[in-house]
């Protein structure tokens, strides 16, 4: 089994700044791709952003977040980041980390870090 736990989340103003972390920890042999998906109130949950491990790093980001957030890896640490700058209210949401072992699909989830964007 794949453990993942989320921190970083809060609440922070408009055009502000958080940084999500993701630490993998268990049987994590295999994990190619790790992301961050979101779901805010009475939505379904979509991508933010995708990372993937084994083959070189390769991003992929949904086109509302692109040019305002940042996936990034620490394989020493097994931990993926998720850069949020320019924050508006429509990234309100809880984020969640995946992981998973065969092409982009993940597998395993973290419990959720909620994010709220509001003055």
């Amino acid at each position: 089994q794949v453990q993942l736990v989320e921190s970083g989340g809060g609440l922070v103003q408009p055009g502000g700044s958080l940084r999500l972390s993701c630490a993998a920890s268990g049987n994590i042999g295999g994990i190619n791709v790790m992301g961050w998906y979101r779901q805010a109130p009475g939505k379904q949950r979509d991508l933010v952003a995708l990372i993937t491990i084994t083959w070189g790093v390769v991003t992929n980001y949904a086109a509302s977040v692109k040019g305002r957030f940042t996936i990034s890896r620490d394989t020493a640490k097994n931990t993926v980041y998720l850069q949020m700058n320019s924050l508006e209210s429509e990234d309100t949401a809880v984020y969640y980390c995946g992981a998973g072992r065969s092409g982009l699909s993940l597998d395993y989830w973290g419990q959720g870090t909620q994010v709220t964007v509001s003055s």
